[in-house]
């Protein structure tokens, strides 16, 4: 699998998926990101969120201070991409409704 024109390396994601809690998660996360990047991932997560919940852009914007650029984005990757924001969603309310 490639991102972008080089082949990816596994490392990074096999030491995601080994992280044990959300506080591991987030101390690595702090680690491995600079604050901008850190705050660029959990809004473009919150856009996808507010897309899949059916919240319309000029909502989002207002909420998120995202870029509309960003939100049309996020909102292509959550139509066009590879469905992994679909599938986390669907496992993430399935959990909520079993909690």
């Amino acid at each position: 699998m490639k991102i972008g024109k080089k082949k990816k390396s596994g490392q990074l994601y096999r030491a995601i998926l080994a992280l044990q809690s959300e506080e591991e998660c987030y101390e690595f996360f702090q680690d491995l990101c600079t604050i901008s990047e850190l705050r660029s991932m959990e809004q473009r997560y919150e856009v996808a969120s507010l897309l899949d919940d059916g919240m319309i852009y000029n909502d989002i914007l207002e909420r998120t201070g995202a870029s509309s650029a960003t939100i049309s984005r996020v909102n292509r990757s959550l139509n066009y991409g590879t469905g992994a924001y679909s599938r986390l969603f669907a496992r993430l309310k399935g959990r909520e409704l079993h909690e």
